[in-house]
């Protein structure tokens, strides 16, 4: 049996290549809206953040998920997002 391929994805806080269902997923949707993704299912462009506080906090000061998504990111995204990785921890 052939294996699959596992799809890899880069962290926008650490910059490293990981494989996706490691990382955490923001997605922007048509109508501009930012929410977390946490089934990657969602439709729009997608922003990956590791699992990880370090790496939110530099993906926040770099402004690099701002960047992604040429606009900027709610504070409450941040938040869930901080949340969301304290709740996995």
């Amino acid at each position: 049996m052939k294996q699959r391929k596992i799809p890899m994805r880069r962290c926008n806080g650490c910059n490293e290549q990981k494989p996706k269902n490691e990382l955490i997923r923001v997605v922007k949707s048509p109508e501009n809206e930012i929410s977390l993704d946490l089934t990657g299912k969602k439709s729009g462009r997608g922003a990956y953040i590791c699992n990880d506080i370090e790496c939110l906090r530099k993906a926040r000061k770099s402004r690099r998920i701002d960047r992604t998504f040429e606009m900027a990111i709610p504070d409450e995204v941040y938040n869930s997002l901080e949340e969301q990785i304290k709740k996995d921890d």
